[in-house]
């Protein structure tokens, strides 16, 4: 009897390949970076898998099929759902789209499916990098991200792309037992990789002589990824900064403001364990310059760890852009 493939096309039907020509379905797994159950998965959901034979009856991709499941993962990396990436797919494949075809295929947007991860109410751009994410395909993410900052900018991809991401993995971390933590390590290296390559400063707003914006996380906070990003957002907008990152032991913050003589200095707590009220009064009364003129830095505190310790005297934005806007305007007042 003779068999039916997903297409409705007889497999006695496919071209035959000479022994050694084709891709296995391992082969191309491993060069498009997802697993050989995803191609058999949409071979038998929407129809796209190998369409030769060698001899020997052995299923084979052809440059044709490779074409078509390479623009397939592109699509479902932007976040389309397989569903229609795969009928756009297939349409690119047969020739150029019809209006109403190309109509079809899914604009990027918000979305409210949760795809691979508990993403909710996020952009679609949200869902391709989730699912980049947990395919630990780093090509894609790279793309993806940079993709982000150059169309909506540094702040808007970090809001509504970037975290919304991070937290969902955090999420299915957190209840999973420590699973997924590899996905969790994978993006945020990407994240942290697109955002210092997002930093590179545009021609300067202020002269080099008016101070610097200062970054440090609290004594003992890791967390610098939001640091990671104000300073990207920074960089592009002309405005000095130095990064100091990581748990910057109060010695070395002291030191670095006596040196550097900042116009602000940014202390991040993620965790209120971390938040050090007294080193934020501290670094805000630091003095230095001439007699009658002393002048000294402004204090921003980011992050939730404050939320319970603000001191009196110094800055809380609420978020990313709000930091931004309020550090321009010191760094260019006077």
């Amino acid at each position: 009897m003779t068999s039916v493939n997903a297409t409705g096309q007889p497999s006695s039907e496919r071209p035959a390949v000479p022994g050694g020509a084709g891709l296995t379905t391992g082969v191309l797994a491993r060069r498009l970076g997802v697993s050989p159950m995803t191609l058999r998965s949409w071979d038998r959901r929407y129809g796209i898998g190998p369409t030769a034979r060698t001899e020997g009856g052995h299923r084979r991709w052809t440059a044709a099929d490779v074409a078509t499941i390479e623009e397939m993962c592109r699509l479902t990396a932007t976040g389309i759902p397989p569903a229609d990436a795969a009928r756009a797919a297939r349409t690119v494949a047969a020739g150029p789209p019809s209006t109403a075809e190309a109509a079809a295929v899914p604009t990027p947007g918000r979305s409210r499916a949760a795809g691979a991860l508990p993403l909710g109410d996020v952009r679609q751009e949200c869902r391709g990098l989730a699912r980049a994410a947990v395919r630990l395909d780093a090509p894609a993410l790279e793309k993806q991200l940079t993709a982000a900052v150059e169309r909506y900018g540094v702040v808007v991809a970090w809001q509504e792309v970037m975290v919304p991401t991070l937290h969902a993995v955090g999420r299915r971390w957190a209840s999973s037992e420590d699973q997924y933590v590899e996905v969790e390590h994978l993006l945020a290296w990407h994240v942290s990789t697109v955002l210092r390559r997002s930093a590179a400063p545009a021609v300067p707003v202020v002269p080099p002589a008016a101070g610097c914006v200062l970054l440090a996380c609290a004594p003992g906070e890791q967390h610098t990824l939001p640091l990671e990003a104000l300073h990207a957002a920074l960089g592009r907008e002309g405005l000095p900064v130095r990064m100091l990152g990581a748990a910057v032991p109060v010695e070395a913050l002291d030191a670095a403001v006596r040196r550097l003589g900042p116009v602000a200095v940014v202390l991040w707590a993620q965790e209120s364990a971390r938040a050090a009220p007294a080193l934020a009064r501290h670094i805000a009364g630091q003095r230095w310059g001439m007699k009658g003129t002393r002048r000294g830095p402004a204090v921003l505190l980011g992050g939730p760890g404050w939320s319970r310790s603000q001191p009196a005297g110094v800055l809380r934005p609420a978020g990313l852009a709000q930091a931004v806007e309020a550090l321009r305007a010191l760094c260019t007042a006077g």
